[in-house]
């Protein structure tokens, strides 16, 4: 701080902290081996239960990966990917952004789809991006690791429309927000000390294979995390 005020009274600009991409997938290679093509070496595995596949569909001049359709039996099929736990995806306080491209078909919205999460709402803390509802709109979610408590913000608009979406959630200190296509769509305060840091893995598309994963039913590409 004294550093800071010593830099101002002298005229001197502070350099904000350098967000860096701590996963990126982009989905053009093997669809059983996903890489972190950040570099960072966040590889992402199949899990799946009952049946449950990904495969790749184009998308653009690359490909993105599909997820299975929606199933309302009692048994259906389940499937994400998955990191190793590891702790440098675990922003604490500091600023945070993630996101994905996202497609889902109106007819495939349920109450509630995973994107990307890591961590638990009611075990450790979080940070998750969904879509919520038959209306398939998106929201963020955060957790705080000392607080439990769902601080949440929703879109004010769909993303299930069968056209795709770039959804974005950004955590700068006490703003958390939510973007569709570039544009804001909601936005809340939360605690500048609410931190994120938990033990499990990145999962995109469902938080397991177990029953209740919250299966995502459209595709996804570009999904990425951004910390800093």
């Amino acid at each position: 701080m004294l550093l800071s005020l010593l830099a101002v009274s002298a005229g001197l600009s502070i350099s904000a902290p350098v967000p860096v991409t701590i996963a990126r997938y982009d989905f053009n290679g093997r669809a059983g081996m996903v890489l972190d093509d950040s570099g960072f070496g966040h590889d992402l595995r199949v899990i799946s239960g009952h049946g449950g596949q990904v495969r790749l569909v184009v998308h653009g001049a690359g490909n993105a990966i599909a997820f299975p359709a929606r199933c309302d039996l009692t048994v259906c099929p389940h499937v994400a990917l998955q990191s190793p736990g590891t702790a440098d995806l675990n922003p604490g306080t500091r600023n945070l952004a993630y996101g994905a491209d996202v497609l889902l078909d109106p007819a495939a919205t349920s109450k509630g789809q995973n994107v990307v999460q890591k961590g638990y709402s009611k075990t450790s803390s979080q940070y998750k991006l969904q879509i919520d509802g038959i209306a398939g709109q998106p929201s963020c979610v955060l957790v705080d690791v000392r607080r439990p408590g769902i601080r949440m913000v929703r879109s004010s608009v769909s993303a299930a429309d069968g056209r795709w979406h770039a959804v974005r959630c950004e955590r700068i200190g006490s703003r958390f927000a939510i973007y569709v296509d570039g544009v804001l769509r909601g936005s809340t305060r939360i605690p500048a000390s609410l931190a994120v840091a938990n033990n499990r893995p990145l999962s995109i598309g469902g938080k397991g294979a177990y029953r209740d994963n919250d299966q995502f039913n459209g595709a996804l590409d570009n999904v990425w995390v951004q910390i800093g």
